[in-house]
């Protein structure tokens, strides 16, 4: 029997340490268990949290039922003629990616150092270093919450597209379950080798020593610039699959690197980040959001997109 916690405090689950209280909270690290809080789904607003990274909760809390994804395992499977691992969507990134140079698994080494889980990085379709969890995902499991029916989607069925699932797209309807990866044998030493790259790099790159919740824009698509623009960015191109300039670049040519709201500031070692500097609170976050998209907006007329997921009001 789970048990459903009542008016429990977010920031204890949040990367950002933010956040007020949840009115409900249960932790599910079974499927079986989903029939056992099917009421308080149907009666209640829900949202399905994972790592918590990428999510900014607000400090008024989340007036309905907070479900913590803690679905486990990683197991080896056959999907046709390809050989993959079954991953519990409550798996760490961090996890899957030491399973994968322990047993010589190719294919996800792009994700060094990326935080959250498995189930989260499908959800927002995850990418670095011109990689995106959907070049590896076979199939996904999620189960309708209101009818507790599971459903299993090929990768073409999941409308994947940047930082885009159909999970995102349609809200807290379903809560993903498994996830199918295909990956190839590789040398172990060279995956290690490759992963603790990407490790070093972010560790070096971003603003790892202050509470945050990553990149909280999208990058921009540089054919969705005008030609002006194109000239004037085109130095900045890189491939994140497709060719994207930097958001971090961006603002940080719109010249409010370390700007402050209270407690939030603008990284001054990527932009891209607003991080907790000292007991920032959500609205700190949000109204610093707001100042770096107009300003942008005005200077080069770029309409920035968040890729973070706001809970709460």
């Amino acid at each position: 029997m789970i048990q459903i916690k009542k008016n429990v405090l977010l920031s204890k689950y949040s990367n950002y340490k933010i956040g007020g209280t949840a009115r409900l909270f249960v932790e599910v690290s079974k499927v079986e268990e989903l029939a056992e809080i099917r009421k308080q789904v149907q009666d209640n607003k829900v949202f399905v949290l994972g790592g918590g990274t990428n999510v900014l909760m607000s400090d008024e809390g989340f007036d309905g039922l907070v479900i913590h994804n803690e679905i486990k395992g990683i197991l080896p499977v056959r999907l046709g003629q390809v050989d993959s691992l079954k991953v519990g969507a409550g798996v760490a990134i961090e996890e899957i990616l030491n399973f994968c140079i322990e047993n010589s698994l190719s294919g996800l080494e792009w994700a060094g150092g990326l935080p959250g889980t498995v189930g989260g990085a499908v959800r927002g379709n995850a990418g670095a270093f011109a990689g995106e969890i959907k070049d590896s995902v076979l199939e996904v499991e999620s189960i309708d919450l209101k009818t507790l029916k599971t459903k299993k989607r090929l990768r073409k069925d999941c409308k994947f597209n940047y930082r885009e699932s159909i999970w995102k797209m349609e809200g807290e309807r379903e809560i993903i379950t498994f996830v199918s990866l295909k990956f190839e044998k590789g040398e172990r030493a060279d995956i290690s080798s490759k992963i603790n790259e990407k490790n070093e790099y972010r560790k070096n790159r971003h603003p790892l020593e202050f509470p945050n919740i990553g990149s909280i824009f999208k990058n921009i698509p540089f054919e969705s610039l005008p030609s002006k623009l194109k000239e004037e960015f085109g130095q900045y191109v890189k491939d994140d699959p497709f060719p994207v300039v930097p958001t971090a670049k961006i603002i940080a040519l719109s010249g409010i690197k370390g700007k402050k709201v209270g407690g939030a500031m603008v990284s001054d070692k990527h932009t891209n980040f607003i991080v907790n500097v000292n007991n920032a609170t959500s609205d700190d976050i949000r109204r610093l959001i707001a100042i770096v998209k107009q300003v942008v907006k005005d200077k080069f007329g770029i309409d920035l997109e968040e890729e973070i997921i706001y809970l709460g009001n």
